[in-house]
């Protein structure tokens, strides 16, 4: 969304992004390695070092920070070293006490509902690939931005119930999904895919957004693919405004 008063979302790379509301920037699952710096995730079809892509050029001041989840390519070692200490912190409830364990002072988990200057956050279910495997994976969550406007951000999550759930409670003006179809060696992928993100477009009258491509070694979808696959789905490139 443009709109001044509306909701504002540019990519950064792979999950990063930086969601304003308003007047209010949050930076959303912050990878800041630079290109090549941390190991390929393992059993997985390519064993490139990530991140594949290097930082874009790109302002990322922000007045809190959410996680949705810990895993390497949505919260790493450099992005914790960049963070203020002292930066409101939002994050999974289970994930809290090791955010203050690195030393940051202002965490707030959020169980159902949070609020940040005038910004609601609604902490969304997640369900990280199938079966055995998404158990092994954690919990994961997407979020809900809700002011003048409202933004779904779903998460590292596939197409399933509670996907289709969140759209009808919030009925989202905006809706952005972390594709790339992520995989190992075996198994289903444990991110969405074409057919994921199509049911989403289906699902909903929303903009719907698709991000989490070409920058971590696991994610074999790319961006060419998911155009040429999908209507009606804004495909951004790392440091792109979201044009809703």
């Amino acid at each position: 969304m443009s709109t001044n008063a509306g909701v504002d979302v540019t990519l950064v790379r792979n999950a990063t992004l930086l969601v304003t509301a308003g007047e209010t920037t949050f930076l959303v699952d912050p990878l800041f390695a630079s290109e090549g710096t941390l190991p390929p995730i393992d059993d997985t079809p390519n064993d490139r070092g990530n991140p594949l892509v290097p930082m874009p050029d790109v302002d990322t001041s922000h007045d809190a920070v959410i996680v949705t989840h810990r895993h390497p390519d949505h919260f790493d070692d450099a992005a914790r070293e960049a963070l203020d200490s002292d930066v409101p912190l939002f994050c999974q409830p289970a994930e809290a006490a090791a955010f203050r364990d690195e030393g940051f002072t202002d965490v707030r988990p959020v169980e159902d509902a949070a609020s940040f200057a005038g910004v609601t956050l609604h902490r969304t279910p997640g369900r990280h690939g199938y079966g055995e495997l998404a158990e092994q994976m954690g919990p994961v969550s997407g979020f809900v931005f809700e002011g003048d406007e409202t933004l779904y951000v779903a998460g590292d999550t596939v197409w399933y119930e509670p996907v289709a759930e969140t759209l009808d409670r919030f009925d989202p003006d905006a809706v952005v999904l972390n594709a790339g179809a992520a995989r190992f060696n075996h198994g289903e992928p444990i991110t969405m895919g074409v057919d994921d993100v199509a049911a989403v477009r289906e699902a909903t009258d929303a903009a719907v957004a698709a991000v989490h491509m070409e920058a971590i070694n696991h994610c074999l979808l790319s961006r060419e693919e998911l155009r040429s696959e999908t209507e009606g789905v804004i495909v951004p490139e790392d440091g792109e405004r979201i044009e809703f």
